[in-house]
C-alpha cells in the first residue's frame, strides 16, 4: 500500500492523560495512569495458533485478486470464520485499479453475536500486492509479494481472535472484515511524478466496504485496523488519522499494552499520517477507526525491510509480535467487559 508518512511531526503523550472509554455494556471508565487500569482476566492469546494462520494464508501463493491463489484463500478464510462460529457474509464487485482495468474485489465479513446492536469493528486486508515494487533488486519489481506480514498478519490475529472470543462472552458483537484492494494502489515503476490524486487506487476494497456500510445504516462504536502486525521488529508509534479521528481509543489501546508488558511494541510517540484502510472506515463509514501499523525505518522504507518485496515471506513473522497485538485487542474486549 501506498502509505506516505505525512506531517510527520512527532511528540511524546503524557502517561498521566484522562482516559473516558465505553464498554461492551455501555459503562464508563475512568483512568489516571496506565498503571490504575483495572484488567479483567482475558483469554489467552495463542501466538503459534496465529502463526500456523499465517502459514496457511501463504500455502495458497500470492494472493493478487484475480488469480487462482486468491479466491482459493478467499474460500478458505470463509470457511475458518464459519468453522470458528461467526456468520460469514461476503460482497462482490469490481473497480477500477490504477491504470483503469477493472479488478475483482471480494470484502469477507464474520459476525461474532450478528444479534447485538452494540458491536466492534475489526478489520485487514488480506490481499498481496502483486508488484514487490520496493524490492532492493529491481528485476523482482513485477514479482507478487507472498504478503505474509502485509495482508495475511492482520487476518492471522483476527482468526485467533475469532477462535478465542467464544471463551468467555460478550455483551457486544465484533465484526471481522477482510477488505480486499488494498495494496492494488500504482507500482512506484508506474507512478507519474505530476500525479497528485494517486491516492485514489489504494484501499479500494474499504472504501467500498465503508460507502455500503453507511448507506445501509451499519454502526459500530469503533474499529481497529492490523496492518502488517507481524514484522520483526515491529513497533507500533501512533498514527496521525488515528489520533484525529479516535484519541480515546488510541489512548486506551497503547496504554493497556503497556501494562501488558508490551510497552516497547506499542511506544507512545506518533509516527505521521498514514493513507490506511482506518481513513476509508473513519471517513465513509462516520465510524472512529485507529490504525495499528509499524514504523520501522530500514533506509530504503518505512515499514520495515520486507516491505513490497520478496521476503514478505513467513520466516520473517515473529510470533511475538503478533501476540502483543493480538493479546492487548483482546484485552480491550474483555477488559470493561467482566467488571
Amino acid at each position: 500500500m501506498h502509505r506516505n508518512p505525512l506531517l510527520s511531526s512527532f511528540f511524546i503523550l503524557s502517561t498521566t492523560l484522562l482516559f473516558i472509554f465505553s464498554s461492551c455494556g455501555g459503562q464508563s471508565k475512568k483512568s489516571t495512569s496506565a498503571d490504575t487500569i483495572a484488567l479483567a482476566t482475558a483469554p489467552t492469546f495463542i501466538a503459534d495458533s496465529a502463526m500456523a494462520y499465517v502459514e496457511a494464508q501463504c500455502a495458497f501463493g500470492p494472493r493478487v485478486p484475480g488469480s487462482a491463489a486468491h479466491e482459493a484463500c478467499g474460500d478458505w478464510l470463509a470457511q475458518q470464520f464459519t468453522t470458528l462460529g461467526t456468520t460469514v457474509s461476503e460482497q462482490r464487485t469490481e473497480l477500477a485499479g490504477y491504470d483503469g482495468k477493472l479488478l475483482p474485489c471480494r470484502n469477507i465479513m464474520a459476525s461474532f453475536h450478528p444479534e447485538a446492536t452494540d458491536r466492534i469493528l475489526i478489520t485487514a486486508h488480506w490481499d498481496s500486492r502483486a508488484w514487490a515494487d520496493n524490492d532492493r533488486d529491481a528485476a523482482n519489481h513485477h514479482t507478487p509479494v507472498l504478503a505474509a506480514n502485509d495482508g495475511a498478519s492482520g487476518v492471522a490475529v483476527m482468526l485467533e481472535m475469532a477462535r478465542v472470543l467464544p471463551q468467555l462472552p460478550l455483551d457486544c458483537g465484533v465484526d471481522f472484515v477482510c477488505f480486499d484492494l488494498e495494496d492494488q494502489g500504482t507500482p512506484q515503476w508506474a507512478e507519474d511524478d505530476d500525479e497528485t490524486d494517486d491516492y485514489n487506487y489504494w484501499c479500494l476494497g474499504s472504501r467500498y466496504w465503508a460507502n455500503e456500510a453507511y448507506a445501509t445504516g451499519y454502526s459500530a462504536r469503533y474499529a481497529i485496523n492490523l496492518d502488517m502486525v507481524g514484522g520483526r521488529g515491529a513497533r507500533f508509534e501512533i498514527e496521525g488519522f488515528s489520533q484525529q479521528y479516535a484519541a480515546p481509543l488510541v489512548n486506551m489501546v497503547w496504554h493497556l499494552a503497556a501494562q501488558l508488558g508490551y510497552g516497547d511494541y506499542f511506544p507512545l510517540r506518533r509516527a505521521g499520517y498514514i493513507t490506511d484502510d482506518h481513513v476509508s472506515v473513519s471517513q465513509f463509514a462516520r465510524i472512529p477507526a485507529i490504525d495499528i501499523v509499524p514504523h520501522v525505518s530500514d533506509g530504503h522504507s518505512s515499514f520495515g525491510p520486507t516491505w513490497h518485496t520478496i521476503n514478505d515471506t513467513p520466516e520473517n513473522i515473529d510470533p511475538a509480535v503478533l501476540k502483543a497485538v493480538g493479546q492487548t485487542l483482546l484485552q480491550l474486549l474483555y477488559n470493561d467487559n467482566n467488571h
